[in-house]
């Protein structure tokens, strides 16, 4: 089986060793924090607890086997077949982790970053091995969510790019391709237009945070567990795609035409978003909250599997 390095065993660290040991993978776990490479292992087996409860996962002993965590990065990357980078979200912590990985790995080890949002191409553009480095950017958290964006740079093969898709196949998830490069790929783009929205709404005293919340987890959020937007219009008018365009595209051209302002992210909108959040309705800790979402994401994991 193959193996991968993870570099960093933060939240989407531990994650992607859950997604890759589950999978048969080996799976080196590394971390510059001593802290957080001895807790990895403890949150790594919840995880994997949680999954057995919905029937995920089968001999929790056996995944474990496969993980293993190591203080050295040259340990941890000798002869991966991919290296999973999960380091700070800055473009110069990733060009000087990157110009080390591409130092100390074979030539045939894939490069990619779970990063969020920024590009390949900033951080990688002066590493002589540029043409095995890219993108596969998770949803938090991998485990769950199984989604995976892949993005090279200009400069990256595409049978890189055919690899990693196989890989992460392999491994369970759902691996999307983008064609070329966009701040924040697709998912964090589709992400951002409704958080502007939601902002601009709840800012300008349209509808509470709570109720614009039950509005995407009660209403647009249940068709979109199983349809994408496509789908989901080709199925609210006769005619489909085209159809619901002309019924429905002169209401979106106005909103096109008037989209959510930047402002919505500047302070004062933040300052009333934050008096009507007032903390949200849910009392529980952020750990607790996380656990609750992470069972529910488990159950519909289970689900949309026996749907399957």
């Amino acid at each position: 089986m193959p193996t991968v390095a993870i570099i960093g065993a933060g939240l989407i660290g531990r994650s992607w060793a859950v997604v890759f040991a589950r999978a048969g993978f080996q799976v080196r776990l590394t971390d510059r924090d001593p802290a957080a490479l001895s807790a990895a292992p403890g949150h790594i087996a919840e995880a994997l607890r949680q999954l057995e409860t919905h029937g995920l996962v089968g001999d929790i002993p056996v995944i474990l086997e496969r993980v293993t965590c190591t203080g050295a990065l040259a340990d941890a990357v000798a002869g991966a077949d991919l290296v999973q980078e999960c380091g700070p979200e800055t473009v110069e912590a990733k060009r000087a982790l990157f110009a080390e990985l591409d130092a100390l790995c074979p030539p045939g080890t894939i490069l990619a970053s779970s990063t969020s949002a920024i590009v390949a191409s900033r951080f990688t553009e002066d590493l002589p091995g540029r043409a095995r480095c890219l993108v596969g950017h998770p949803v938090n958290p991998p485990h769950l969510v199984p989604v995976v964006e892949l993005c090279g740079a200009p400069w990256t093969d595409p049978a890189v790019v055919e690899r990693a898709r196989a890989l992460y196949a392999a491994a369970g998830q759902v691996p999307v391709t983008l064609h070329r490069e966009v701040e924040g790929f697709v998912l964090n783009r589709l992400q951002g237009a409704l958080l502007s929205e939601a902002f601009r709404l709840v800012a300008e005293g349209v509808v509470s945070p709570e109720d614009l919340d039950k509005t995407v987890a009660e209403g647009l959020g249940l068709r979109w567990s199983f349809l994408g937007p496509f789908a989901t219009i080709d199925l609210n008018a006769p005619g489909g795609v085209a159809d619901y365009a002309a019924r429905y595209g002169g209401f979106y051209r106005r909103l096109a035409a008037d989209p959510a302002p930047p402002e919505v992210w500047d302070a004062d909108s933040l300052a009333r978003i934050g008096a009507a959040w007032n903390g949200g309705p849910d009392p529980a800790s952020p750990d607790e909250r996380a656990r609750r979402r992470d069972a529910r994401l488990a159950a519909l994991m289970a689900h949309k599997r026996a749907q399957n």
